[in-house]
């Protein structure tokens, strides 16, 4: 693996130093150019580019100004458009729907650098500067867009994005082996018209006589009219996103028809280890140097991307719907290569940041079964409980990361992207936990148990309470053991589906026991393409057809994440006002369950902020 220092054509003169009338393919895209594996514009553009096809990026275009989208000129084949790393509405609006005041992945974290929906806005934008030129949308915001879905930011249900932005074609999922095959067709002479059969695309038609062995899902029409008909089409959706047994989709949109192929196979070995060797950068574009770089490389930049997918399938997660259920995963080598790579920058320290995936110690598939069949239809791989064909085993993981801290240089290699603590403890052998905790955590180890209440557990995808406890009881022996005082940093969220205000006093209870009060907690955040998204939108879980509470009302969420919080002086006139709903004043005063101090909240001066020492 060799580090380059050339990065793509970003204007036309460029182009004209490296001898290139007319690029294949423009790409557009919403985040500051950052050609680095961990951003999907970098990957894209390189597989195409090593596939020898010419790429060019447009990063964060004026989207009022047309000729901001002709710098590179009209491309031979198409135009790629995506929103960055991010979904545009999750970039530039909190959960409770205010505006965010950064921007991770624009010069110097500045917010404003692109616009809301930015894939309908660039797509239109493009269409007006050429307007016989196709358009491909990709990346996660059109990836969870691709089928009539619940907007949180409109309270609405809208239309495909392939239909709002106006585009020939839509790639779902990560896309490189698709956009290979699609560029190849395009080269020999194929149209878009006649590219319907492609995996891992969506396209629309008037005209589906020709379609076999398709699912047919409720149409828009009727997912806006009627929430058990919106649930009946997601539950469908989610059925067939394997990439060996799912079939196609089709969904009416008034008098045009969206069609979603069957996914991309996944990525061999092979494939990925190609992928990860492509000469990236590895770093921004230097024209962002004025304005301090782009802040989210610094997070990614000495991180090692080992595999992807994910068998968890927690419900407020998006992944089936888009990596999918079924690991792909480098090969020790490349993933060796890469860290020795790293150890040569001129600006690493000693220490390698993550080598993980969306699960950091998911290293192969769920099972064998997998490999021939797919995924499991009707039930998942970790919940309610753990597959009886599931392969717990973290040697090949454990043995790859003795080799990248044996190597020079490097002082310590850390594991950052989340452990699943439920599947580690299904893992009959303690060592990957032993040197997990001597080796690769300093002083605390973020988990993500995200509840202690097992009926909202149950609607999240995630163990019992019981798992837990458990986990964290093992965890602090095997530390008092090697002699180590670390601590477990728990994610919580609160307001999922199916937790109401008691849900989240049992839950402030248990924060209670555990000593310290939460520096981060999560409120649910309903984003596309996740199932706990939908029942969100329908109060149905898609999957049981059972009614779920729904907390909606801003206060009630409040109340729910104070609580979280309980032991913040800011929070006490929240947290008294929810216990008094639930009828738990128990918990206000002294004793030591209390959780916060009783007061008179009629005098004046009763909410300065001071210390409560005792009551954490």
């Amino acid at each position: 693996m060799k580090l380059e220092k050339n990065f793509l054509p970003i204007n036309k003169k460029d182009l004209k130093d490296r001898g290139i009338d007319q690029l294949d393919f423009v790409l557009v895209t919403g985040d500051a150019y950052v050609d680095h594996p961990s951003f999907g514009t970098a990957i894209i553009s390189r597989v195409l580019e090593d596939a020898g096809y010419t790429v060019g990026v447009i990063a964060q275009p004026d989207w009022k100004d047309v000729n901001s989208f002709k710098v590179l000129g009209k491309p031979k084949l198409a135009f790629l458009v995506n929103s960055g790393n991010i979904d545009s509405m999750v970039n530039h609006y909190t959960a409770a729907k205010k505006r965010r005041h950064d921007d991770l992945y624009s010069p110097g974290g500045e917010e404003g650098h692109r616009p809301d929906r930015a894939v309908i806005v660039y797509s239109n934008k493009v269409k007006e500067a050429y307007k016989d030129v196709p358009i491909v949308i990709g990346g996660i915001e059109s990836s969870l867009r691709r089928f009539a879905h619940y907007d949180y930011w409109d309270n609405k249900v809208r239309r495909s994005i392939l239909l709002d932005a106006k585009a020939d074609l839509l790639i779902y999922g990560m896309g490189e082996k698709t956009i290979v095959q699609l560029a190849d067709l395009l080269k020999y002479g194929m149209t878009f018209s006649n590219i319907t059969n492609l995996r891992g695309t969506v396209y629309s038609t008037n005209d589906i006589s020709n379609l076999k062995d398709y699912v047919k899902v409720p149409s828009y029409e009727e997912c806006v009219e009627n929430k058990k008909s919106y649930a009946e089409s997601f539950k469908l959706e989610y059925y067939e996103q394997d990439p060996i047994r799912g079939k196609g989709i089709i969904q009416k949109h008034n008098d045009r028809y969206v069609v979603q192929n069957p996914p991309q196979l996944p990525l061999t070995q092979e494939e990925m280890d190609i992928v990860y060797s492509l000469p990236y950068t590895r770093t921004y574009h230097p024209m962002y140097e004025s304005k301090g770089g782009i802040p989210a490389i610094q997070e990614v930049k000495f991180s090692i991307t080992s595999h992807r997918g994910c068998f968890g399938s927690c419900s407020f997660c998006a992944l089936t719907f888009h990596q999918g259920r079924i690991i792909q995963n480098r090969s020790g080598d490349s993933i060796i290569e890469e860290a020795k790579l790293l150890t040569s920058l001129d600006d690493f320290k000693g220490y390698i940041h993550d080598v993980g995936g969306p699960t950091a110690n998911f290293r192969h598939k769920a099972c064998k079964i997998q490999e021939k069949v797919g995924t499991c239809k009707d039930r998942q791989c970790m919940f309610p409980s753990p597959c009886k064909n599931l392969i717990a085993d973290h040697s090949e993981y454990l043995n790859i990361l003795r080799k990248i801290r044996s190597l020079p240089n490097v002082k310590k290699v850390f594991i950052r992207s989340g452990i699943r603590f439920d599947y580690l403890m299904c893992d009959k052998n303690d060592t990957f936990f032993q040197e997990l905790c001597k080796y690769h955590i300093s002083g605390q180890l973020k988990v993500a148990p995200e509840h202690i209440s097992n009926k909202v557990l149950k609607l999240m995808g995630k163990p019992n309470k019981n798992i837990y406890d458990k986990f964290a009881e093992k965890y602090h022996n095997i530390n008092k053991k090697i002699n180590k005082k670390q601590y477990l940093v728990p994610y919580l969220m609160s307001s999922h589906p199916g937790s109401d205000l008691n849900a989240a006093v049992e839950l402030a209870e248990y924060i209670k026991k555990m000593g310290y009060t939460p520096e981060q907690v999560q409120d649910f955040y309903p984003t596309p393409g996740s199932l706990s998204t939908a029942m969100y939108y329908t109060g149905i879980n898609p999957l049981t057809g059972n009614s779920v509470y729904i907390p909606r009302e801003q206060k009630e969420k409040n109340m729910q994440r104070a609580l979280l919080q309980f032991g913040m002086p800011q929070n006490y006139k929240l947290v008294r006002e929810a216990l008094e709903k639930c009828g738990r004043e128990d918990l206000i005063g002294t004793g030591k369950n209390c959780l916060i101090p009783y007061k008179d909240i009629r005098k004046k001066n009763t909410f300065k902020k001071k210390s409560h020492k005792g009551n954490h």
